[in-house]
This record gives C-alpha cells, structure tokens and sequence, in this order.
C-alpha cells in the first residue's frame, strides 16, 4: 500500500520528478561510461603486458613503440636489424624473446609476423583448424573470423600499411589454417603469420627465391633466425628476463651501446593512465557534481510539497498509520527516484558504450563489453544512498507533524 501511494505521490508532480531523475541520470551515466572504460582499459593493458618486462626496437618515441609493439595501436617507431636482435635474444639473462615484424593489413586489421611463443604467451587456445607452421599460413584471431568471415582454407592479400585502400601485395597470397578462441586481448585481433612471410611479401619475386631454397621456403617458424642474411629486419622485440635486476639494468644499455631502443612498457603505460586519470578524474567530479545537485533537487522537492501533502499525511495518520509509516513513505519515495534515475543512468551509458566503440572498433581495433562492472555496484549503492539523505529531513518532519492541529485548520 505504501509502495502505491509513493509512486502516485511521483507521478503527481512530473516535472519536479522528471527533474530529479534527469539530473540522477546523467550523473549516474557519466560516471558509470568512465567506470566501465577505466576497468576495462586497466584490464586489457594487464593482460596485453602479459609477461612482457623491455620492448626493443627502432628509436624514436617510447610511448609509441609501446603502443605498436604490445597493443598495436600505433604505427611502429621502424625497423631493427635482425643481426642486432639476435645478440639480444641470445643473451644469457633473457629468459624468453619473441620477434614481431609487420607493416601489412587486411581490411583495417594488422598482419603480424610472430612465432608460436608469442600465441603461448597469452595461452590461447585453437577454435578450429591448426597454428600456422610453414611459410604465408595464418592464424587468426576470433574478432576477424567474426567481422570478416573468413574461415579455414580461406585465402587473403595483404595490403601495405594499416588503413584499407593502400596497395595490395597480389604475388603473395594467404591461407588461412587456424582460428583461435576469444582471449579479450590483442590476439583477436590480429593476422598471425610467421616472419618468413612478411619477409617474403616485402621482396622481390626474384629476391625471395634466391635468398631461399623450397626446403626452406616451408621450413618450420622456429628457423627464421638460421635465415638470416645480414640484411633482415624486425619490428620490435619483446623479451622477458630471468631476473628484475636483469630487466633494470639492460634498457641503459642497449639505448646508450646500440642503434636500438629498450623501453619498460610497464612505466609507459603508467605514465600515460596517470596522464589519462587527470582528464577522467575532472569528468568524474563533474558527474559528481551532477549527482550533487540531484540530491539537492529531490530534497527541495520533497520538502516543498510537504504543505501541499501534510492534509493527506494527516488522513494517513487519522486511519491508523504510525509515524515511521509516513518516515518511511517519504524515504520510499526518495529511494525510487534514485533507483529510477540509476536505471536511466546505466542505459544511457551502454548506449554512450555502443557509440564510442564504433569509434574505437575503427581507429583502434578497441571493443568495450557491456558486463555490469563490480565497480558499478558501489555506484548503485551511493545513489541509494543519495536518494535517502535526500528524503531524510522531509521523512523526519512528515513523521513529527501534529495531526490534531493540521486537521482542526482543515
């Protein structure tokens, strides 16, 4: 019965209630967006630096050759000589090495020539088919069978550069062999090739055959350093190390005795998330200030139409309701018009989600799910919690009013 007279005493005052829920809904909507993206960006960093301790590779930015190299959001900084990346690779404090070469695309999405160490190292699993094991085979990630269609036995080309529209390398041609399952990192969205094929769609026909014998032209992926020539190149390194120490002290020097650079991409990262936290951090306040405001706006309006209400309040009182009956009429109230503006507000941000991944799917190759976030439900507890206060000092005065009074002026 308390609960029907709550939700008639809402919907007599539209605008007032409208008010307060529109401004409980935006607070709530900007601040539950920014939860769900800071999570998730959080997770997805963690998980992509994965046992990754120093990236190596050409100098330029270290920001950027993180970007490329681990999340390959960004062109690379350019290429290493192979030569120089085995003295890394073969070194004894370098526990495991994992090559990376590109510069090649297929509808937006990046070719990258790997080995199976770099599959391992995020333990991914096969959803259909093999890994790739001889030279232009492809393994696939699930978000590119999904968006592309292209399953097992399927063949691809290549096209130079990251966007689509650039030129097409059509004398090398792709097969597809592997599909993996999802793994919510960089996998699934990735074309994965050994690094003799990259070498092979960047070389002349001719080149390609003198350098490489047809034994060798399938030989396994683990033999690419044996084909070195002097003249190879990479992308980037990523190594893991034995020990911290090792991993401290290396990226001195390879930057101040080589042509390459070492970054430590956990710093990077941590550099660039604190930088973002500052921006997140504002908007954050601004919510707050919204949600500020609301509480504010349900108080006023509570409060306020407590004479218009106090002959009703008094008739509720004279047919046997009890003053913590009326407390908590009014605290009812307070709670749907915060429980009303949370629900408005966590759609309106999966509906701000859907939209920025359409953004983010193209520039970035970048998808946010929509899974309710732990952090959302501490969200959902301060609203309740705001909606209470709110109705607190109105519920407090309902509860003290002198009926025999109120109904002797009526």
């Amino acid at each position: 019965m308390i609960t029907k007279i709550a939700w008639k005493n809402i919907l007599n005052k539209p605008l007032n209630s409208a008010l307060c829920v529109s401004l409980l809904l935006f607070g709530v909507g900007i601040i539950s967006l920014l939860i769900i993206i800071q999570n998730q960006i959080d997770q997805k960093f963690k998980r992509d630096l994965k046992n990754i301790d120093l990236v190596v590779g050409a100098k330029g930015s270290p920001l950027q050759l993180v970007l490329s190299s681990v999340y390959h959001v960004d062109a690379p900084t350019g290429n290493i000589n192979l030569t120089d990346a085995k003295k890394l690779i073969k070194s004894p404090s370098v526990k495991k090495a994992i090559p990376l070469a590109y510069g090649d695309s297929y509808k937006g999405y990046r070719i990258l020539g790997t080995t199976s160490d770099y599959i391992d190292k995020y333990d991914a699993k096969l959803s259909e088919g093999r890994m790739f094991s001889k030279d232009m085979e492809a393994t696939i990630g699930q978000t590119i069978a999904n968006k592309t269609g292209l399953k097992i036995g399927d063949t691809f080309l290549g096209t130079h550069g990251e966007a689509e529209g650039g030129h097409v390398h059509d004398n090398q041609i792709y097969t597809v062999v592997g599909i993996l399952d999802n793994t919510n990192t960089v996998l699934d969205q990735l074309l994965l090739t050994n690094i003799q094929s990259v070498w092979a769609v960047h070389s002349s026909h001719d080149d390609h055959n003198h350098d490489k014998t047809s034994e060798e032209k399938n030989s396994e992926i683990t033999s690419y350093l044996d084909l070195d020539n002097g003249k190879k190149e990479i992308t980037s390194l990523l190594l893991e190390f034995k020990t911290k120490m090792a991993a401290l002290n290396m990226p001195r020097l390879i930057n101040k005795d080589t042509n390459m650079q070492a970054v430590i991409p956990a710093i990077e990262m941590n550099r660039l998330i604190y930088n973002i936290g500052i921006g997140a951090t504002t908007i954050n306040y601004i919510a707050g200030g919204i949600m500020l405001m609301a509480c504010f706006s349900i108080f006023f309006a509570l409060y306020g139409r407590l004479k218009e209400r106090k002959y009703e309040l008094a008739l509720l009182r004279s047919v046997g309701y009890r003053p913590i009956q009326l407390f908590g009429l009014l605290i009812l109230e307070g709670v749907l018009l915060a429980g009303i503006g949370y629900l408005l507000g966590w759609i309106l941000s999966r509906v701000g989600l859907y939209f920025i991944n359409q953004q983010a799917e193209s520039d970035f190759n970048l998808l946010f799910e929509f899974n309710f976030v732990e952090d959302e439900l501490w969200l959902l507890i301060l609203t309740f919690l705001a909606g209470i206060l709110s109705a607190t000092i109105p519920a407090i005065k309902a509860m003290r009013m002198d009926i025999a009074e109120i109904l002797t002026e009526k």
